[in-house]
């Protein structure tokens, strides 16, 4: 007589159910933060505009360019290291760009060209520079920030006798950079007009979601994603597995670079030139958008997305805050809260999610 054996479950293999996926996201906190953080500033704003399209238009122009750099931070934080530089490197970038257009009579495609080699090349020192000597990336780009600071206005100030460059908007191929990186887009069509209509979302907010979608899919789906977690999680053990570590953060180090280069482009095509401080405090603002949006500080995790996100709760700060009429001055106190209440949220819920295990 036969009898069929009844499959026993293997205790050694646990289903996980959607819920748990969504609650191990590093994003998900954040994503609950900015629907609280939403709904309380259409209800205290005094304009009637935060949750219509004009006020998207306000906070998804103060996100985009927080946005763009804090996506590439995010993923160099995802690897273990910081950039300290990516804020000094917009103003750098755009001063660049203004001295060779206005002193060299550059064409503003050269000049735009010329910044972002020398930006890449920034990352590359910045990159050899830690992996080879095992400094501490927040020392080393430390340096860079002050040297590029320093250099950014005392240079600045004896090429053209000030602190600021002028003119971007007179150089040969100015209109179709412009439109490129410079452009509002809505129902009237893309504009580069210096002054945009109410409803027009900057073409930066199309570059913003353009990158987090990319940056995302590299993530998620290919080897260097995969390379990137593994360099943050355990950088020693991801070299005995053939794991290209240095090469992936010297890469990594670069494209933070290139990224606050871009930002810098945008605005210097949009502003029509430069300050010579432009930049400088804001790679705070990326590290806290990269953090907020659940990007462990150690590293080994965090995502793109939630570096959006991230930048997106900045963005309704920024412009819910005198929406409702509150002191601005409030505003880094109030971004100090967010950041605190994110990451122990954050926290909280991947305890939860695994089973309340570290």
């Amino acid at each position: 007589m036969s009898s069929t054996a009844t499959p026993q479950n293997d205790e050694r293999v646990a289903s996980t159910g959607l819920v748990l996926k969504v609650l191990r996201r590093p994003e998900f906190g954040a994503f609950l933060g900015a629907i609280a953080i939403f709904v309380l500033f259409t209800a205290v704003d005094t304009t009637g505009n935060f949750g219509k399209i004009d006020g998207a238009v306000g906070w998804t122009d103060i996100a985009a360019p927080i946005g763009i750099v804090a996506i590439a931070v995010s993923l160099l934080m995802i690897a273990g290291e910081f950039d300290l530089s990516s804020g000094v490197m917009v103003g750098t970038t755009g001063l660049i760009i203004g001295m060779l257009v206005t002193e060299l009579n550059f064409g503003i495609w050269p000049a735009i060209g010329t910044a972002m080699l020398f930006a890449a090349l920034v990352g590359f020192i910045n990159g050899y520079v830690v992996v080879k000597t095992k400094l501490p990336s927040f020392i080393v780009t430390l340096a860079t920030f002050f040297i590029l600071k320093g250099a950014n206005m005392a240079f600045t100030m004896v090429v053209t006798g000030s602190v600021r460059v002028t003119g971007t908007d007179k150089a040969e191929g100015y209109d179709s950079a412009a439109m490129l990186f410079a452009s509002h887009v809505g129902p009237g069509g893309v504009s580069i007009a210096p002054i945009a209509a109410p409803t027009d979302f900057q073409i930066t907010v199309v570059w913003w979601l353009l990158i987090t979608a990319i940056a995302t899919w590299v993530l998620t789906r290919t080897r260097f994603g995969n390379w990137t977690f593994a360099a943050g999680g355990d950088a020693n053990a991801a070299r005995n597995a053939g794991v290209p570590v240095d090469r992936t953060k010297i890469a990594l180090f670069m494209y933070t670079s290139l990224s606050a280069a871009l930002v810098g482009v945008m605005f210097v095509l949009r502003l029509r030139g430069m300050q010579a401080g432009q930049g400088v405090g804001q790679e705070f603002y990326y590290i806290i958008a990269a953090a907020v949006g659940g990007t462990l500080l150690t590293g080994g995790a965090g995502s793109a997305i939630g570096a959006t996100i991230g930048a997106t709760i900045m963005g309704m700060a920024y412009i819910g805050i005198p929406y409702a009429l509150w002191n601005s001055d409030w505003t880094s106190t109030f971004l100090g809260i967010i950041l605190f209440s994110a990451v122990m949220i954050n926290t909280y819920i991947g305890r939860r999610a695994r089973g309340g295990r570290k």
